[in-house]
């Protein structure tokens, strides 16, 4: 039991009886003050909540009866872990989607060692991509997979970052156009090329990468513009190839195939080449989790791969803290009335003039924290 000091002077106390209602009294030695103890069991049981959560163990395993388990932990999945502001500015930053129902996706940003932040959205679009960077200084590198909105959304909030295009994901883009087995020779060279992709570590090799690339589109320039008739209009013959050979020239052209081969950048350590650090060290082990703890319904998969990425801060939040400034439910469906009311009131004004919002003239902060 933890030891019980006065509430008056400070000093140690002694049993002192109990109420009438049971609990135990206690004595200062020094005033002679009288007090009650009564002890908080929330944080503990958040603590179980989130070994249960973030484990293979089943409910069964946790100490008690399933049922028990339930009825204890069942108002913490009122509860949004949010993610702070990151000030800090890091190197390299992977970021990455995960997807748990057709419309609705996680994108997450990590290092090397860490998450560093999360955004729940319907799409990766680039206002979904904004809302996450703008609360996190703009790294010197991101690797990404080269998502739908991200490259806007970079130019806008991050215009000073290189981009790497994670090497995997393009020669990924290549292989769902060729498949493994091409049945004519363009598209084995170009399968070849793409697979090539995966060696280059040196500037020299990538100069011998792109003269190759070239050699290949300059060979089969006129067998790519082949025509034929279908369905009673002209089309092109090796359209698969076509798109294929459009998404390597356009990561040849923005120059993002090969920025971890940057003197500058490797000066300071080595750049990643891939995204294997967000999908295989983050994104597999939210999928892991959701498997274990399979049949949840959306809006719990989300605040579990929330929970997740809280875990995998740099400095998680305790659960005496999290209880204390995570938003709940109910908390959040205030702000969205309030909001709601708000926007009412600024198209009242609108129809007379030109509102200007609170948010316009006041700054909480370096980096945005109100997207929606």
């Amino acid at each position: 039991m933890k030891t019980v000091k006065c509430p008056a002077c400070g000093g140690k106390t002694k049993r002192n009886g109990k109420t009438k209602a049971g609990a135990q009294r206690w004595r200062c030695t020094s005033c002679g003050a009288s007090t009650t103890q009564r002890y908080n069991s929330k944080a503990s049981m958040l603590a179980l909540f989130l070994d249960w959560l973030l484990s293979k163990r089943t409910q069964a395993q946790m100490g008690m009866p399933a049922r028990t388990f339930r009825s204890l932990t069942s108002e913490f999945w009122s509860l949004w872990p949010t993610a702070p502001p990151c000030d800090e500015i890091h190197r390299v930053v992977h970021v990455d989607g995960i997807w748990l129902k057709r419309s609705c996706v996680v994108l997450i940003a990590c290092t090397e060692g860490h998450v560093v932040g999360w955004h729940l959205a319907r799409s990766e679009s680039s206002q979904a991509w904004a809302a996450l960077m703008a609360r996190m200084a703009p790294p010197d590198v991101v690797v990404t997979d080269g998502g739908s909105g991200f490259e806007r959304a970079r130019r806008a909030v991050w215009p000073e970052t290189k981009v790497q295009r994670c090497a995997f994901h393009a020669f990924e883009q290549v292989k769902r156009c060729t498949t493994t087995r091409p049945r004519i020779q363009a598209g084995v060279d170009l399968y070849a090329i793409a697979k090539g992709l995966l060696k280059v570590g040196t500037p020299d090799a990538a100069a011998e990468w792109l003269a190759e690339y070239a050699k290949w589109c300059s060979d089969y320039e006129g067998f790519l513009e082949e025509r034929e008739v279908a369905d009673g209009r002209p089309r092109h013959k090796h359209e698969r190839l076509r798109k294929a050979r459009r998404g390597l020239t356009k990561l040849c052209r923005e120059g993002v195939l090969f920025t971890y081969l940057d003197e500058a950048l490797a000066a300071d350590g080595a750049v990643p080449a891939t995204n294997n650090r967000i999908e295989g060290g983050v994104n597999r082990q939210i999928r892991a989790m959701l498997n274990e703890h399979r049949g949840m319904r959306l809006d719990r998969m989300v605040k579990a791969a929330f929970w997740y990425c809280s875990s995998r801060l740099e400095a998680p939040a305790s659960p005496a803290r999290a209880l204390a400034e995570f938003p709940t439910d109910e908390a959040i469906a205030e702000l969205r009335r309030t909001a709601a009311e708000g926007n009412a009131r600024d198209e009242a004004v609108e129809r007379w003039g030109t509102a200007v919002s609170w948010s316009d003239l006041h700054s909480g902060g370096p980096y945005r924290s109100d997207w929606d």
